[in-house]
């Protein structure tokens, strides 16, 4: 099932949408201001790239699109890139707690260890 992504020619919002059916295009209306005057994005092609990859080449001081903090793969990502530059080891429990994390944000407001 493919995810079109659009741009709203009239506010400039881009967002995604699942097509089912060739029909459902039909009544596509931006989410933020209602106008149906939309213009199909050729989106970007997705790779798997491993963490080790992406940690090397995480800028901390390089600016953040939106898209970077949704992506729960990047949390703890700064800490663990700053380890990195500092010769430190955060150790399997480090690990653990951020494998969680990455697996439902939510809960980490739950768990107090």
């Amino acid at each position: 099932m493919p995810i079109y992504e659009y741009s709203c020619r009239a506010c400039g919002k881009r967002f995604q949408y699942l097509i089912l059916k060739k029909e459902d295009e039909g009544g596509l209306r931006c989410p933020d201001c209602g106008s149906r005057d939309l213009k199909k994005l050729i989106s970007r092609a997705v790779f798997h790239v491993s963490e080790q990859d992406r940690l090397s080449s995480y800028d901390p001081n390089a600016p953040k699109e939106d898209e970077f903090y949704k992506d729960t793969r990047n949390i703890g990502l700064h800490a663990k890139k700053r380890a990195q530059q500092m010769g430190m080891d955060l150790g399997s429990s480090f690990e653990s707690k951020l494998d969680r994390l990455r697996t439902d944000p939510g809960r980490v407001f739950d768990e107090t260890e």
